[in-house]
């Protein structure tokens, strides 16, 4: 660690672990309620825990970004962070914001939680991920706001590189697409259309920014290739992104009532969106092929090629099975989606999130490089089982979703919905299985900071300290 004020980063990242445990023990409350309707009900209803489950994924997704541009922008800056208290003091604004809408989804019914919070001042809530009281809202503007500020001037006032310049312009486009989700037409098409600038537009757009430069940034670190063969292929991966992403956010608007012009364009545009995620895979591994460095860290290398691996197959190939009109008129809105929709988080965003923390944390936590061999083995068995159990929890909601396009939406004979679900039940607990690996991969993560803390870290012959 080069900075003090990098040091900020640590309590960023130790929340995002936190919350992100949270929302896979409220995923695996989900997956049983599939299969086991009333599982906790009435305390956690199906409809409270989903919105848990996904606003904490959301959240902590928020927390790791911030955390890693207050790690990575410092250096890239060559100067302190322009204001590490105003840092510190946003994220346990952002903290006890994000606690107390958790709590108040789960103590509040969601219509009074609605009241409570003077929702009928400025109508926002009730719309998927969108969810957050109005209050909790204009919080998250606020320390967008002060998050970005604290960066641009940093930025400003440092060393200028293409790694820093698309993070920022990943974050400015983040904050700015958010102030849609006030937006909130009574006319259900005006509605969709613009929820998707926020949902499509974050996911499919700006936060590949934030993954591209976050994924530059540690390769260049673990790998010394030179700096401008690394901003060449990330100038032509964040084009794709862009060129592709946001046209291709017409693949949402083929059935809710938008001119028919949006199923060609949305269909073209989206079958191009796998073209930057194959890229960038080429890229990881070309990079880590012409390593002059064999870093000490290599569990924060086997992230970075696996988060390149996973976002091509998540958000590329599993994207594109679904993507052409045609064929999105069936499986819409089908296990299929929630398929793609898992492997696509988990590759693009939490593998990059865990990516950054795992080569940051040991030199937040004062060593000069690297955990010990033997903390690095637990966390390479972390991301194997976390991985696999990814990987197989996609198989089985993809051939549930198979299953159930044919029988409720393609057979002359279609079956009802609550048929299908009981037939393809079968799925849903292997999905549970599988989620349970994938927790117990997780916490073998944590646990890899706190194993063999003692123990002198890892090191490689001849290799160049991480900070050089």
């Amino acid at each position: 660690m080069k900075y003090s004020s990098q040091a900020v980063a640590k309590p960023y990242f130790i929340a995002a672990i936190g919350l992100f445990v949270g929302q896979i023990l409220f995923g695996l409350i989900l997956g049983l309620q599939y299969v086991w309707g009333d599982f906790l009900f009435p305390a956690i209803p199906f409809n409270v825990a989903r919105m848990v489950h996904t606003n904490l994924l959301i959240v902590w997704l928020l927390f790791g970004f911030m955390g890693s541009a207050y790690y990575l922008v410092p250096e890239e800056s060559e100067t302190e962070l322009h204001s590490p208290k105003l840092a510190l003091a946003m994220f346990w604004i952002f903290l006890v914001a994000g606690a107390l809408t958790i709590l108040g989804y789960l103590t509040v019914p969601y219509a009074g939680l609605a009241k409570l919070t003077g929702n009928d001042l400025l109508p926002t809530m009730g719309r998927e991920f969108l969810e957050q009281p109005t209050i909790t809202k204009l919080g998250i503007v606020v320390v967008a706001l002060a998050f970005l500020y604290n960066i641009a001037m940093t930025v400003l006032k440092g060393r200028k590189t293409v790694v820093t310049l698309v993070l920022l312009i990943g974050l400015a486009g983040l904050a700015v697409l958010f102030l849609f989700s006030f937006y909130n037409p009574d006319n259900l098409v005006l509605d969709k259309f613009y929820w998707w600038w926020v949902v499509h537009l974050w996911v499919e757009g700006v936060w590949e920014l934030i993954l591209g430069s976050i994924l530059a940034f540690v390769l260049i670190k673990t790998t010394g290739v030179d700096r401008e063969v690394v901003e060449k292929w990330l100038y032509v991966i964040i084009a794709m992104t862009l060129i592709t992403g946001i046209l291709g956010t017409g693949h949402h608007y083929y059935w809710i009532g938008t001119p028919e012009y949006w199923q060609l364009l949305g269909s073209v545009f989206s079958a191009l969106e796998p073209i930057p995620f194959f890229m960038m895979t080429v890229f990881a591994f070309n990079m880590v092929n012409r390593r002059r460095r064999n870093h000490p860290n290599k569990a924060a290398m086997l992230w970075a090629l696996g988060t390149a691996v996973m976002a091509f197959l998540g958000a590329g190939v599993w994207g594109f099975l679904h993507t052409l009109a045609p064929i999105n008129y069936y499986t819409h809105g089908s296990q299929i989606t929630a398929a793609h929709g898992h492997m696509a988080f988990y590759g693009a965003y939490v593998m990059i999130n865990l990516t950054m923390i795992s080569y940051a944390m040991p030199m937040l936590r004062g060593r000069k490089a690297a955990n010990s061999n033997r903390s690095q083995v637990l966390e390479m068995w972390a991301f194997w089982l976390m991985t696999v159990s990814m990987v197989f929890i996609t198989l089985f909601l993809t051939a549930a979703g198979i299953l159930q396009v044919y029988l409720q939406r393609y057979s002359e004979d279609p079956l009802p919905f609550m048929v299908v679900q009981e037939k393809i039940a079968l799925f849903y607990w292997l999905r549970e299985f599988t989620g349970v690996i994938f927790l117990i991969g997780l916490l073998c993560y944590v646990a890899s900071f706190f194993v063999a803390r003692n123990e002198a870290e890892a090191t490689v012959p001849n290799a160049e300290p991480a900070t050089a």
